[in-house]
């Protein structure tokens, strides 16, 4: 499989587009206006503690105050990391207090109407691990799945950590530490055990609420998180952008340093492979599937859902297998969809309905199995009684479409438009209530050319009703700037 990284840096935005085998997989969007925060560290203040839902919000200098539950508060207090038993959550209160300074990590940028999520179990990550200041755990990603290299790792890790005396902590063995040189892994702990000390400097001095510690920016951000030994190029469209990511290169992965290059063609690099046709694909409801088919994906603030049909593909043997074959492609295109559009969250899949339970073991496995590629961790049950998959996608930062777009101010993010004879029978109720209230002699109608046209025209006879029973004259003026929906009805 061959992979490329190709990187877009302008002074508004930086975009990354992860291209496998031609074909855009994933999409990463900064702007300068509104980065990311997640993975920042701050020092903050409790500005309200909440018993009733065991949990507080913390003024970090943002412009809605974050969120943290009692469960992202309590390892601060413990010495060890451990996924055992599960244990009680405390009362807020004796945890926090309000007016309480406190140093806290974002773990979920803000999405929509909520605000940022925290944690006070700080991590600090890089190429190969990630630090967490206070514990003394050492764990290792379940994505490296050789048990003999999980073993020289974890031994390689723990001994150079109990070697270490001057920062204490424990350690995430990240994916891309597999075969790495013992070296690698301790020029990387040595880097995090500066940084760590750094944080602690700051923390001390500075006053709440500020910033501790910034993440690297996105172009760096992709050279430490993406780039793996399958990748065989990254493209850098801008040369001071490239000049930086040689420098962290040769410092913390100098056996990549070969792959990337500075791209300076005048055809902008995303055109590539047709990377901005893909993105705009990426926001439309609909996706087609090679065989006709197609999907419905419907983001919603509770949940996503999506709806596979068979389209114009008719099948060649019967329908079962028509079917099936439609839910084998659906289920590859949805892995990729979710990838590309960042969604996040509950996922329900409303595959369509297999009898053959071979069949439905068959498209389950298979979306199972694109789903192993995905960067974000996912959980997926079988097929149930109804015939939905239901699935969980760790949402972290906004989805694609939340970052490019924003809800219609025409239908306020509805979808759909009222048509113009509901809203031709909404101002004859209007008329009628304001004939009621007050004492007129004729009445403006002010509306959108479609329902002037359409008052003049199919409901005409039904104006000269409504004039014979309120005994006055209703005149028409069309506004060019309302939308369908908008009406206004003057007294004269």
């Amino acid at each position: 499989m061959s992979e490329e990284i190709l990187i877009n840096v302008t002074p508004v935005e930086t975009r990354v587009a992860l291209v496998e085998n031609g074909m855009l997989q994933e999409a990463y969007i900064e702007r300068t206006s509104r980065k990311g925060i997640v993975g920042n560290i701050y020092k903050g203040k409790v500005v309200r503690v909440l018993p009733g839902m065991e949990a507080a919000f913390v003024d970090i200098g943002l412009e809605r105050a974050a969120f943290i539950h009692a469960s992202d508060v309590i390892s601060q207090n413990s010495s060890e990391d451990t996924n055992d038993s599960p244990k009680t959550v405390p009362d807020i209160r004796t945890l926090l207090r309000e007016g309480q300074s406190l140093v806290v990590q974002v773990t979920k940028d803000p999405i929509g109407t909520k605000g940022a999520r925290l944690t006070t179990q700080l991590s600090i990550p890089s190429r190969y691990l990630v630090f967490m200041p206070g514990v003394s755990h050492v764990g290792i990603s379940q994505r490296i799945e050789d048990e003999a290299e999980r073993t020289r790792l974890k031994e390689l890790v723990e001994q150079a950590a109990a070697e270490e005396t001057e920062v204490q902590g424990g350690y995430i063995i990240r994916t891309a530490a597999e075969s790495a040189s013992p070296e690698d892994l301790i020029g990387d702990m040595a880097y995090l055990h500066r940084l760590s000390q750094s944080i602690q400097e700051r923390i001390s001095r500075v006053k709440e609420p500020a910033v501790i510690y910034q993440d690297l920016p996105l172009f760096i951000r992709t050279i430490r998180d993406l780039i793996r030994p399958q990748t065989e190029k990254v493209r850098i469209d801008s040369r001071e952008s490239h000049q930086r990511v040689m420098e962290f290169v040769q410092e913390f992965v100098t056996e990549f340093s070969n792959k990337v290059e500075y791209y300076p063609g005048e055809r902008p690099i995303f055109d590539l492979y047709s990377v901005e046709d893909e993105i705009q694909k990426a926001l439309s409801r609909k996706v087609q599937l090679k065989s006709g088919g197609y999907v419905i994906i419907d983001q919603t603030e509770a949940m996503t859902t999506i709806d596979i049909n068979t389209g114009g593909f008719v099948g060649h043997r019967n329908l079962e297998e028509t079917i099936f074959k439609t839910n084998l492609e659906a289920a590859r295109s949805i892995s990729r969809q979710l990838r590309l559009r960042n969604l996040g969250g509950i996922i329900i899949i409303d595959f369509i309905d297999m009898e053959d339970p071979e069949h439905q073991r068959q498209v389950h496995r298979m979306l199972e199995k694109m789903l192993e590629r995905d960067h974000a961790k996912t959980k997926i049950t079988g097929v149930s009684e109804l015939g939905l998959v239901e699935m969980t996608r760790k949402r972290t930062t906004e989805s694609l479409g939340q970052v490019l777009c924003e809800p219609c101010p025409i239908c306020d993010g509805r979808g759909f438009l009222k048509t113009s004879e509901t809203v031709c029978y909404e101002v004859f109720r209007e008329i009628l209530r304001v004939n009621r209230a007050y004492d007129a002699e004729s009445y403006l109608v002010m509306a959108s050319q479609s329902v002037v046209d359409r008052l003049l025209d199919e409901e005409s006879d039904n104006v000269a009703d409504l004039e014979t029973f309120i005994g006055k004259t209703i005149r028409f003026q069309v506004e060019p700037f309302y939308s369908q929906e908008q009406y206004d009805v003057v007294l004269l």
